[in-house]
């Protein structure tokens, strides 16, 4: 089968590679129907070493199972599934509290033995805890792209907004205009706030930002884009802030537009490993730091009937 490697910055290939096959009596293969990029792919692209042997690509895709093993029970061959961007056992208890992407026996697509989505098919591990069957719906449907959101940025959009504990009474700052910053805006909508300020310069986007949910867009940065922001707030920031970017930059902005006791969330890979915690930045004004790579699974049955 074809399936697409990244073997440095800037060099990405198609190639041959085996087709997958059931090893483990839990495993599925699904032929892959829609996949996509993610921002975290974007940061490898611009920064990979040079690697000879090559990196899967892929971790969000809808499929057509083909084949189980026989312990599978929740999916068949010919079902429509949805694949979050980790897999997982369903049963442990970080499954069980609903933190799949820390399952005991899990893993992410791309690592070890296990292949990626951007490719004609894939060996699922863990079939029954990890894929998401949408009954009634085909691979010719026009619900695929909006489904696809389900395994990887609707869910985390949302879980931007619910470790943010985003309510009807908190104002909300959506940091970054791809595709999980949108989908915060939307997430945000969807728990009740009525002030979401959608900070991003892509008119495209921010359109779509606005149909979503947003009240208020500030394409600034920087220090002119906080001052927009406390502008637009009576000088206090906002409550809760989604920051869906990862860098630096998108991290001080939080720091300067969120209000005194108010939460940052973050779900942007960080590409840093340093960040300002300390009495100025966080301490001083009571400010909550949270996040983390969503638990897509998780959220799929209450996010799939708004789709």
């Amino acid at each position: 089968m074809r399936a697409t490697f990244m073997y440095g910055a800037g060099d990405v290939r198609v190639i041959d590679v085996p087709d997958p096959a059931v090893k483990h009596p839990t495993d599925a293969v699904v032929r892959v129907v829609r996949s996509c990029i993610c921002g975290s792919d974007l940061h490898p692209y611009h920064n990979k070493p040079v690697t000879p042997e090559g990196t899967s690509m892929g971790h969000e895709f809808l499929g057509i199972v083909e084949d189980t093993g026989p312990e599978v029970t929740t999916v068949k061959p010919g079902d429509l599934v949805i694949a979050p961007f980790a897999w997982s056992d369903g049963t442990c208890d970080f499954c069980r509290e609903g933190l799949q992407t820390s399952c005991r026996h899990g893993g992410f697509w791309n690592a070890g033995d296990v292949g990626g989505g951007q490719a004609e098919a894939v060996r699922v591990p863990l079939a029954d805890g990890t894929l998401v069957p949408v009954p009634g719906i085909d691979e010719n449907s026009p619900l695929l792209p909006s489904l696809l959101t389900l395994s990887d940025v609707y869910g985390t959009g949302h879980h931007a907004a619910v470790k943010g504990r985003v309510s009807p009474r908190t104002t909300v700052t959506v940091i970054g205009d791809g595709a999980v910053g949108l989908m915060a805006v939307l997430s945000a909508k969807r728990l009740g706030a009525e002030q979401i300020i959608l900070m991003g310069r892509h008119t495209d986007r921010t359109d779509l930002g606005r149909e979503f949910g947003a009240t208020d867009v500030v394409a600034e940065r920087g220090p002119e884009g906080i001052a927009k922001v406390r502008d637009l707030t009576g000088g206090d920031g906002t409550h809760v802030v989604l920051e869906a970017v990862g860098h630096m930059p998108a991290y001080e902005q939080a720091l300067g537009v969120v209000r005194a006791g108010g939460t940052i969330s973050r779900v942007g890979v960080p590409q840093y490993e340093q960040a300002p915690v300390g009495f100025a930045t966080l301490f001083g004004p009571n400010t909550t730091l949270t996040g983390g790579p969503a638990p897509a699974r998780a959220y799929n049955n209450t996010l799939l009937p708004d789709i």
